[in-house]
């Protein structure tokens, strides 16, 4: 994220420039006077992990109630189309590979068509990593996009803030080429949501239901990160260089005092699949019945989020969901500072953190004794 300071409006007729080229640096105008204008689409392009795009779902539902219309998402990851499925404030995702070139991928002409339709909407950038970035610019370039279209979260002059709040902070200005109208938005202090169907639902609880566990205290522990799903050979180095990584005897003796305070509750251990082998570990070391290894989907992760009792977590995308579903949580913080990424939610559930800078860096500094009496402090 830079500082970019908020420069003069480029004209209506100027197209967005390739990468490295003059111009075009995406500035943000004040808002227009109100007039009575039709619903339009907002393009909405974030190329970032679960949990930045967890977050970026408050802009979108902010944009929807501004224009009238949900939102065009543009991400990258494989968990975009399945986190958006449903989501009110999403009309449809269109889904690149992190890694592959982006004229490979069938999204890239779904895009074009968008972006040149009859009546086309505002373009919101809300990328801050300088690779992402960059082929961001690079799709704009080519498809021949106007600048005055387009909004960059880089130009905000917002390094220290919430992200939630630099979002929603975009996501109040309008682009220069929409014209005059000032598109209205509520006030009071959106935050990130998510959506769970109901046949989700029904799954869910059959899934519980055949277990014995319908109706019984669920407290949802996510040891992982997307570290964790890495596929180095020498883990013991990687666990090492993790700063997110809380120390497995930590998990098997918090999950120990958890059944203690709790003896009606069940544990599920959630990760992807990647991470079956850290789940399983901690399951097989806490030596009980009442804890389960659960390798889910991502939709399953939120249909159990908006059903539990609680979530431990580390710094990590599920934990962003998890919040944005109303259940209690508490984060660990690694070297990430709290007042930048600490997750919300929409209902006012607790969310409590623990660590981070500068109280700590890592993740394994912080005692089981701290995370446990947070954990405790929620049902007060």
């Amino acid at each position: 994220m830079t500082n970019t300071p908020i420069g003069s409006v480029p004209p209506q007729n100027q197209t967005f420039p390739l990468p490295g080229s003059a111009g075009g640096s995406g500035a943000l105008p004040a808002r227009a006077a109100a007039v009575s204008v039709q619903p339009m689409q907002p393009i909405v392009f974030g190329f970032g992990r679960l949990g930045d795009m967890v977050m970026l779902s408050s802009v979108l539902h902010l944009l929807h109630q501004r224009f009238g219309r949900s939102c065009l998402v543009v991400g990258a990851g494989p968990w975009n189309s399945g986190l958006f499925q449903g989501h009110p404030d999403v009309e449809r995702v269109l889904s690149f590979s992190r890694h592959m070139p982006f004229m490979l991928s069938p999204a890239w002409w779904q895009l074009l068509s968008a972006l040149h339709r009859v009546r086309p909407g505002p373009v919101y950038v809300c990328e801050r990593s300088p690779r992402q970035l960059a082929r961001i610019r690079r799709m704009l370039a080519l498809s021949g996009i106007e600048s005055a279209r387009c909004l960059f979260i880089g130009d905000l002059a917002s390094e220290g803030e919430h992200w939630v709040d630099r979002y929603l902070q975009l996501g109040r200005l309008t682009p220069p080429a929409i014209g005059a109208a000032d598109y209205p938005f509520t006030s009071g202090k959106p935050a990130p949501r998510l959506s769970v169907s109901d046949p989700e639902r029904v799954e869910r609880d059959a899934w519980l239901q055949a277990r014995g566990w319908l109706g019984r205290k669920l407290v949802l522990l996510q040891p992982g990160n997307f570290r964790t799903m890495s596929r180095r050979r020498d883990e013991w180095r990687r666990r090492k260089a993790d700063d997110k990584a809380w120390p497995v005897e930590n998990w098997v003796s918090l999950v120990r005092r958890v059944l203690d305070a709790l003896p009606d509750a069940r544990v599920i251990l959630c990760g992807a699949p990647q991470e079956g082998a850290l789940l399983h570990e901690i399951q097989l070391s806490a030596g009980s019945s009442d804890v389960v290894a659960a390798e889910l989907s991502l939709r399953q992760l939120l249909a159990l989020s908006e059903s539990g009792h609680s979530m431990i977590s580390v710094d990590t995308g599920p934990a962003h969901a998890a919040a944005a579903l109303g259940l209690p949580l508490v984060v660990m913080f690694g070297a990430e500072p709290q007042h930048v990424w600490l997750p919300r939610s929409p209902s006012g559930s607790p969310v409590l953190g623990l660590g981070g800078p500068p109280d700590s860096s890592r993740v394994d500094q912080i005692p089981v004794d701290a995370v446990f009496n947070a954990w405790r402090s929620l049902e007060r």
